[in-house]
């Protein structure tokens, strides 16, 4: 039970980012994987910086794209926000059933608390979802690609944060 929970879990590292793919012509984007990874490292210390909990803000940031390991990498003009939903949901109850009920219990709590940005912790990780990947599209533009096709990026990060710590942030930002 624990082996197919982790096997699905590990999928995320093949899944390419598919924004970076279709927008900015990357042709071998950072995974889904990736991604998580950098929004769990911001998470732990936003998190800490502003006395929050930070076991919980992690557990969300692992988990927030975890259904990707099983439907994919969607952008939004590709699919509905009510059908990712419940292609998400679907496949949480999939990947939450390999694990043990009180665990996938308390998992599920966290991923529908994320998914309702309900709590200080899950609006957090909404915004630093979005400033991982402004902060991806500069560093991809230190690499060369196109800050005309990067900018779409930063500037979707920026219509979705309200914080004004990750706003300045992104306001001090140059591409190259």
């Amino acid at each position: 039970m624990l082996f197919d929970f982790f096997y699905l879990a590990s999928e995320l590292k093949r899944i390419p980012r598919s924004g970076w793919k279709s927008k900015a012509g990357i042709e071998h984007p950072e995974s889904v994987a990736d991604h998580s990874y950098g929004t769990a490292i911001m998470a732990m210390v936003l998190s800490d910086i502003h006395n929050l909990d930070t076991g919980k803000i992690l557990r969300m940031a692992l988990l927030h794209d975890l259904a990707e390991s099983i439907i994919g990498d969607f952008m939004p003009e590709e699919i509905s926000k009510e059908i990712k939903k419940a292609a998400e949901d679907d496949a949480m109850k999939e990947i939450l059933a390999k694990l043990p009920e009180n665990i996938a219990y308390q998992y599920d709590n966290i991923w529908h608390e994320y998914m309702q940005a309900s709590t200080k912790e899950s609006v957090l990780l909404h915004e630093i979802d979005k400033f991982e990947m402004a902060i991806q599209a500069v560093k991809y533009s230190s690499e060369g690609f196109s800050n005309e096709r990067l900018g779409i990026f930063v500037e979707s990060a920026k219509k979705e944060i309200k914080s004004k710590e990750l706003m300045d942030i992104l306001n001090a930002l140059s591409y190259k």
